[in-house]
């Protein structure tokens, strides 16, 4: 009797190969949902990250984020199932900012919904320990979703006009008689028009996601890593306001149809090379205070 007492008790577990296939075949269920939900904004993401060249860069972050999850497999993997309920109210959230941004026509409401959808299943099925150790990744989605317009263009203009006042302030200490009016600089031999794209907004939205990557890559320092990302803003806008007084230069000195074409794009891309050859050198340069900073005694 106490054998049978212990047995029904104790009743078996279902086999592990069965609890395997149920959980594939929820999680199968959820993807199929989600991408219902989620095939259009994120098929429109991509053609915008095709055609548009300001955030060509989109390709590289989901990309990124993957490898740092598969490099974090092993950690991952030893995370304690703790699923939370706090999961849910994030995910009626992110319902909640897909309809709000569908019915608006938000694009930039829709596309952040997916990140918080994420966030809530994470949560929901895996806990809180396992969402922390996947912050860094799922963060850094949030750069693969274009500003959204209206904040796009309030960045912008900023920019045109403050690489107009540096190009306005150095081309004459290299001889160049300029009179700025507004986003237009007047040279003797034409004007120069600082206009969106050439603005630096492209450089600096791509310069900035290069940073944090090379930062994860090559440092474990947290506060240097920040650091890398910070200084590619200044670096980003530097750069930008050389590049427009290269082109006056060119402009003065050689032959002003040389302002457009494959020159001006050429210059571009010469510049961001430039602009990361300047991020590496500040890690350099924090690389070696660190290694005076170890050797003191």
């Amino acid at each position: 009797m106490g054998h049978l007492a212990q047995t029904a008790a104790f009743p078996e577990r279902p086999p592990q190969s069965a609890l395997n296939r149920d959980w594939w075949w929820q999680g199968a269920l959820l993807a199929v949902l989600i991408a219902s939900l989620y095939g259009s904004i994120l098929f429109h993401l991509v053609k915008q990250w095709a055609n548009d060249p300001n955030f060509s860069h989109g390709f590289f972050v989901p990309a990124f984020s993957l490898f740092v999850l598969w490099q974090s497999r092993e950690r991952i993997a030893r995370q304690p199932r703790r699923p939370s309920g706090w999961g849910l109210p994030v995910i009626f959230l992110a319902l909640f900012v897909l309809v709000v941004g569908v019915l608006g026509a938000e694009l930039f409401l829709s596309r952040v919904s997916l990140l918080l959808l994420i966030a809530g299943l994470v949560i929901f099925f895996r806990g809180w320990p396992l969402f922390r150790t996947v912050l860094f990744p799922w963060a850094f989605l949030i750069l693969m979703i274009p500003i959204p317009a209206i904040v796009f263009t309030q960045i912008t203009f900023p920019l045109q006009m403050l690489a107009s006042k540096a190009a306005a302030l150095l081309l004459p200490l290299v001889g160049v008689p300029v009179l700025r009016e507004g986003n237009v600089i007047n040279l003797p031999a034409m004007s120069l028009e600082v206009a969106e794209a050439c603005s630096g907004i492209r450089s600096l939205l791509s310069l900035t996601t290069l940073a944090i990557i090379y930062g994860y890559l090559t440092e474990t320092r947290i506060w240097v890593r920040i650091a890398l990302a910070l200084a590619s803003i200044p670096i980003a806008v530097a750069a930008n306001s050389l590049r427009i007084v290269g082109t006056g230069l060119l402009v003065q000195y050689w032959d002003p149809d040389k302002a457009e074409g494959f020159f001006h794009t050429f210059s571009g891309w010469l510049v961001f090379v430039v602009s990361l050859a300047m991020l590496f050198l500040l890690h350099r340069l924090f690389q070696i205070g660190h290694r005076k900073h170890e050797a003191q005694p």
